[in-house]
């Protein structure tokens, strides 16, 4: 029996790690194992619990087969270790937080994985963004747009609005995810 991987995806600042967080004790109860990304960023820095790497280690990391997944964006490498295939393999469900930029990819890769959209209003992602204090507001007004372009783009997949209560967010997740 083969386990199914469930994609997630959305944009920077839309809750992603909050609603994993969230998540993580019904998840596994469920037998879903959450997959810790390897990121080309300070170990310091806010946000998910993933390994941080330097860009020579991620590259030398990438070369050996490390990674079932890997891309590149905002200046930053992702790689998802390639254990999630013996986690497949077994039958455990695995989810992963994924790149909008690397869907086909990995749909390529996945073809009957489970993509779930995690979407934001644009004044809640645009606060979110702002209240970070990563970007210039114009940097934000960009990628508010880029959102608007990419979700209009899609289909094939579950849309799962964070814009409100976390809980109604996590609550929703799990109910995709038991279907």
């Amino acid at each position: 029996m083969k386990g199914r991987l469930i994609y997630l995806i959305g944009p920077s600042g839309s809750g992603k790690d909050s609603v994993l967080d969230a998540a993580r004790a019904q998840l596994a109860e469920r037998g879903v194992r959450i997959a810790r990304r390897v990121i080309t960023r300070s170990a310091e820095a806010v946000g998910e619990s993933a390994e941080a790497v330097t860009h020579d280690e991620f590259d030398r990391l990438e070369r050996s087969g490390a990674f079932a997944m890997s891309w590149r964006a905002n200046d930053l490498a992702y790689g998802i270790p390639i254990q999630i295939e013996q986690w497949l393999a077994a039958g455990d469900d695995v989810l992963v937080n994924g790149s909008r930029g690397y869907l086909e990819q990995a749909r390529q890769r996945y073809p009957d994985m489970l993509v779930v959209l995690l979407s934001v209003r644009p004044e809640v992602l645009r606060q979110r963004l702002l209240k970070r204090n990563r970007e210039t507001p114009e940097q934000i007004e960009a990628r508010l747009a880029r959102n608007a372009r990419f979700e209009d783009s899609l289909d094939e997949l579950f849309l799962l609005d964070n814009s409100g209560d976390l809980q109604e967010s996590v609550d929703k997740l799990l109910r995709i995810i038991d279907r």
